[in-house]
């Protein structure tokens, strides 16, 4: 009992860590970005005001101007509220790290700050969770308290499986979130057949891709042998990192692939964010915000 209470408060002291770090940076980087980047629906009617020289003529209230025999405009407001939905990778293969942080921690970091970038913006924020099945799914609501549980469970998320099937939650999105949402996909990628999957999801909503790697992904180290495995599939092999040969072969053939990725997210017109564990995630967000401001 006392372990557990421990544990607890543990959690709860992390949570508080990531909620003031995520605050911080969403308020003083993304902000302004996030709300440029992700517009409201549409515009709605808001009131009416006396005409003012230079007012677009199309906007005459004419019922007003003539029940009070002045001229008067129509007030528009942008139709801000929108769903964010963020869509985690819990497969085994996001627990790998070479360095300080795991695929998995990147993941949840990111996912704190859109969570505060949409909660600023007044929008709402849910949750899914997925390994080769649906684990874990929150319906997307406002408020802090609610952005604080899908943290929570961000933490403390026990997947069922090992491996990854991203057209299993993409399939579950399809058929339960009939309305636009924002979606944001973060994972590694280790999967195939989603392109079908991500296209269908691309047509109804504004879909994110944000990939996540770790430098092992790209580069082997000058060492000796490697004694690796498969964290999905319990697979073990050997390579050897004592050959420059073998480094560059792997360096290029990876290098071919991280391309090719790209090229095929391209002429699906699926936007994509690719992150690394190594590096601040920052930059590269921002740019992402301001070519999306752009775009839209």
């Amino acid at each position: 009992m006392e372990k557990s209470e421990e544990y607890l408060k543990e959690l709860q002291h992390i949570i508080r860590r990531v909620e003031i770090r995520s605050k911080r940076m969403a308020s003083e980087l993304f902000s302004g970005e996030y709300h440029s980047s992700f517009k409201g629906k549409g515009i709605e009617f808001s009131n009416v005001r006396e005409y003012q020289y230079g007012d677009d003529v199309r906007s005459i209230d004419w019922n007003t101007s003539a029940r009070k025999h002045e001229l008067y405009v129509k007030i528009f407001t942008e139709e801000r509220e929108r769903s964010l939905l963020l869509v985690v990778d819990a497969s085994a293969s996001m627990l790998f790290g070479s360095r300080e942080h795991r695929k998995k921690d990147l993941a949840l970091e990111v996912s704190a700050v859109l969570a505060f970038s949409a909660l600023q913006n007044n929008d709402k924020v849910g949750l899914l969770v997925f390994t080769d099945r649906v684990e874990t799914y929150i319906p997307p609501r406002k408020g802090r308290h609610h952005v604080l549980i899908i943290l929570e469970k961000l933490f403390q998320i026990k997947p069922q499986s090992r491996t990854t099937n991203i057209n299993a939650a993409l399939s579950f999105i399809r058929y339960t979130r009939r309305r636009q949402e924002i979606i944001f996909l973060l994972t590694d990628l280790v999967d195939s057949d989603y392109e079908k999957g991500m296209k269908l999801l691309n047509t109804r909503h504004d879909f994110i891709l944000v990939h996540i790697s770790d430098p092992l992904d790209k580069a082997l180290p000058l060492s000796g042998l490697l004694d690796l495995e498969d964290p999905e599939t319990g697979l073990r092999f050997t390579v050897d990192a004592a050959s420059r040969h073998e480094i560059a072969r792997y360096r290029h053939e990876q290098s071919r692939q991280h391309e090719e990725l790209r090229l095929r997210l391209r002429r699906m017109r699926i936007d994509s964010v690719f992150l690394d564990t190594d590096r601040s995630f920052i930059g590269d967000l921002n740019s992402f915000f301001r070519y999306r401001e752009r775009k839209v």
